[in-house]
């Protein structure tokens, strides 16, 4: 037992000693894969939930469709959906933040609608015999309700972003991505965890940042 404590430490040490190395270059590579996955969802949101609210006030049947719709490009694998833009959007940073836009839509999208179509009816029935018109109903009653729903597709959508960025290294983005790559290419275990370690912390964290953002928006109510 003892052989094999002593055999273990030296990778261990190994790999902590090569990051601690690399943290400057670990740490640039940190915030570009950050700007790429906050340029990715701020454009989700600036669509997916107007959209959302949009959809709402229409059929069913038409909600339904567009979601659905909206929802395809989860199926598109992320390396051929950046091949696809390539061609119309040349390598580089572009490319990556439309792909991350593309595939942080439809999540916000669902949730937004499906929170506030589940708003509780008998707040909104409440809130309608008070008085308050459509456009009260849905700021002060329908929006603060979905809240927690919207939230979940939000953070959904981030963690979704954050390990699809990595897949932008291959088109010259940068990002957290580019150790991985490099690593596979030359079978080296270190480099590879040298960005997968921080991408899944990166996920952990911004999961951990948008569940506090939910618990201050969250009305007091829930």
């Amino acid at each position: 037992a003892g052989g094999s404590s002593s055999s273990d430490s030296p990778e261990r040490d190994g790999l902590a000693s090569y990051l601690w190395q690399r943290r400057a270059l670990i740490g640039e590579l940190t915030l570009q894969h950050l700007g790429l996955c906050g340029a990715g969802l701020g454009l989700g949101l600036l669509v997916a939930i107007p959209l959302g609210l949009w959809l709402e006030r229409g059929s069913s049947q038409l909600a339904e469709g567009t979601i659905r719709l909206i929802g395809t490009s989860q199926t598109i694998p992320s390396l051929a959906l950046l091949g696809f833009l390539i061609p119309f959007l040349g390598v580089g940073v572009v490319p990556a933040v439309v792909a991350l836009w593309l595939y942080s839509i439809f999540p916000i999208l669902r949730n937004t609608y499906s929170g506030l179509r589940d708003a509780s009816p008998a707040a909104v029935e409440a809130a309608t015999a008070l008085g308050m018109t459509p456009r009260q109903v849905l700021t002060r009653v329908r929006l603060p309700l979905a809240v927690p729903t919207i939230m979940a597709g939000v953070r959904t959508a981030a963690v979704i972003t954050v390990g699809t960025a990595t897949l932008a290294a291959f088109i010259g983005a940068g990002g957290l991505g580019v150790p991985i790559i490099a690593g596979v290419q030359l079978v080296d275990g270190r480099q590879i965890l040298s960005g997968a370690i921080p991408a899944a912390l990166l996920a952990l964290s911004v999961d951990a940042l948008l569940g506090l953002v939910e618990r201050q928006l969250r009305p007091r109510s829930l």
